[in-house]
């Protein structure tokens, strides 16, 4: 299976997990708010790796930095089938267009 296809499954998955548990109303989702959720998730990422990456508590094979970078891709995946946008296809779209960039795109760090 293509790596679309395989992250659109996936997401709808995820999108219908969110549903289930109430974050999909009838209304649509607010996007600032599912925005903040995102980062929120990137923040938690990062204080762990301040607390030295400690394994996580709810699933133990893993760190807490993978554990919150996992919940940032599952929010992303979950927003982006809700809002019908192709995300799967514009990370390959990205990644060829970042091949032919310079080397750290020009900038020093």
């Amino acid at each position: 299976m293509s790596f679309d296809k395989e992250w659109n499954a996936k997401s709808k998955e995820i999108y219908r997990i969110a549903v289930n548990h109430g974050f999909w109303k009838e209304e649509e989702r607010n996007d600032g708010e599912a925005m903040a959720l995102i980062h929120a998730e990137l923040s938690e990422a990062l204080e762990a790796m301040r607390q030295n990456n400690p394994t996580s508590n709810k699933i133990m094979e893993f760190s807490k930095v993978e554990e919150e970078l996992a919940d940032a891709v599952i929010r992303i995946m979950d927003y982006a089938f809700g809002k019908d946008l192709d995300v799967a296809g514009a990370i390959e779209a990205k990644i060829e267009y970042n091949k032919g960039r310079v080397f750290m795109h020009g900038k020093s760090f």
